[in-house]
């Protein structure tokens, strides 16, 4: 049974219990038994007859923490009184809210920020529609879209079990980068109505970014907005990751010392996340690359053949004339990324690769082989999860790019600027910091969000897709 320290099924149990010597013992015999990490401790209340304590727990799933609460029910001289899960707890009318920027106190300010004081505003951006940009929200501002159809690795739930999850990332735009989000979770899932609402709203927002959306529906619900629209359009789950993947394997490779386009690169999945991942490996120098599907290699050839197509990668991939296995695809392979499902790979598929092999294992919440055996065959290993060395997280990517183009008011995320987050991401650990376990900073590292929205911002100049030229004054996270 997996419980590790941050479990996600953290239970507080209100207990109310006989007050003589033992009957917490009792308790606590129960919790190992059953497999449940006992946690903190708490008295309630107390009377010479009864005692009532909250105490709290991990358990491995729902369907543990039920029986285990009912193992404790069963007690004598033990009954439970509530029991509460923390995640839900932390979800209980929603985790964001809209705040003014200045108190509504007096009459005066109403006039001014309201009617008839905003008119003016109105007027003068009628006339210059590019003071949206000084004077509104738009300038700070991302809609984070979703269909419901793709909800983390948990299916097509709908836009209402998605609400919860784009609420999560507004508030990673907020608190890492100080970027305003609101969820807009569509109740259709069909492209067109897609495209043409996501239109409709863009005058309000000064960046798009679309989330959990089906493949291959994504593909091209990002490719008509961006060709529609004048402000950047990403699809998260494509480039963010993909972005990260990038820097990690090149601090990955420094650490082995091979080169990117000598590296012998196989990739597992191509679905949205794994179609990205390969243009962007392509972008940055990748000469040897193979895409593999359930049917075996469906994507191969030179870097030259695949870097000319990888702005429409899906026409190079033959999904029915596989060119070999997955075994085959592995022998003398230097790197494996996996962008799959769980448990796809053996301990002895991994001794088909190369010496020195670098495997990224990003299936969630099950990776690709049990992080225990991928380690023990690898010389680098990294998974999606926080409860292993070296994750690789889109979280890492998504706030800074967004940040600098906000802060260069660009009219779309390019290549350019992707290969530039992953170049800064990759930079933040200096050499003499890496090591086969840190390969990609923490989430947490001050670092990120700046060095990252710097770069982007000056590719966005360089490319020519930046409104704004200057560099003073950049982001609330600026130097």
């Amino acid at each position: 049974m997996d419980i590790g320290p941050y479990s996600n099924y953290r239970l507080t149990v209100r207990l109310e219990l006989r007050n003589r010597p033992g009957t917490f013992a009792q308790v606590a015999a129960r919790l190992a038994e059953e497999g449940a990490n006992l946690g903190a401790v708490d008295i309630v209340s107390a009377t010479a007859d009864r005692i009532v304590r909250d105490i709290t727990f991990d358990v491995s799933s729902e369907a543990h923490g039920e029986h285990v609460l009912k193992r404790l029910d069963d007690i004598p001289d033990v009954r439970v009184l509530s029991a509460s899960d923390r995640i839900f707890l932390l979800h209980l009318g929603g985790k964001i809210k809209v705040q003014s920027k200045l108190p509504l106190s007096t009459r005066n300010i109403l006039s001014m920020v309201y009617t008839p004081g905003v008119g003016r505003v109105s007027q003068a951006i009628a006339r210059d529609r590019s003071k949206v940009y000084a004077f509104t929200t738009k300038q700070n501002s991302v809609a984070i879209v979703t269909d419901g159809s793709a909800v983390l690795g948990l299916g097509n739930l709908g836009p209402e079990a998605a609400l919860p999850v784009m609420e999560g990332k507004a508030m990673l735009f907020r608190e890492l980068a100080g970027i305003d989000a609101w969820p807009i979770c569509l109740n259709t899932q069909d492209p067109d109505e897609i495209v043409r609402t996501v239109t409709h709203l863009a005058p309000g927002f000064g960046a798009i970014n679309l989330e959990d959306i089906g493949a291959p529906r994504c593909f091209d619900i990002e490719r008509r907005l961006k060709e529609m629209l004048d402000i950047p359009v990403m699809h998260d789950d494509q480039h963010g990751t993909a972005v990260v993947i990038l820097a990690a394997l090149t601090n990955a490779l420094k650490l082995v010392n091979k080169r990117l386009d000598k590296a012998r690169v196989v990739v597992i999945g191509l679905g949205a996340a794994g179609t990205a991942c390969c243009r962007m490996l392509l972008a940055a120098g990748v000469s040897h690359l193979k895409g593999i599907e359930p049917e075996g290699i469906v994507l191969q050839g030179d870097g030259d053949q695949l870097r000319a197509c990888r702005h429409d990668l899906r026409a190079a991939i033959d999904r029915g004339r596989p060119a070999g296995t997955l075994q085959d695809a592995l022998k003398g392979a230097d790197v494996l990324i996996g962008l799959s499902v769980g448990n796809v790979l053996t301990p002895d598929d991994l001794m088909l690769m190369d010496k020195d092999r670098i495997v990224f294992a990003m299936a969630n919440p099950d990776p690709e082989i049990a992080p225990l055996a991928g380690t023990a065959k690898s010389r680098i290993f990294a998974t999606g999860r926080s409860d292993h060395p070296n994750q690789i997280n889109n979280a890492l990517a998504f706030p800074g790019m967004f940040r600098g183009a906000l802060d260069a008011q660009a009219r779309e995320i390019n290549e350019s600027m992707k290969l530039a987050a992953a170049q800064a991401l990759a930079e933040i650990i200096p050499a003499t910091a890496l090591s086969d376990d840190y390969i990609i900073p923490s989430l947490f590292d001050k670092q990120v969000v700046p060095k990252i929205a710097q770069a982007v911002a000056a590719a966005a100049r360089e490319t020519g897709v930046a409104r704004r030229r200057d560099r003073g004054g950049e982001g609330p996270l600026a130097d």
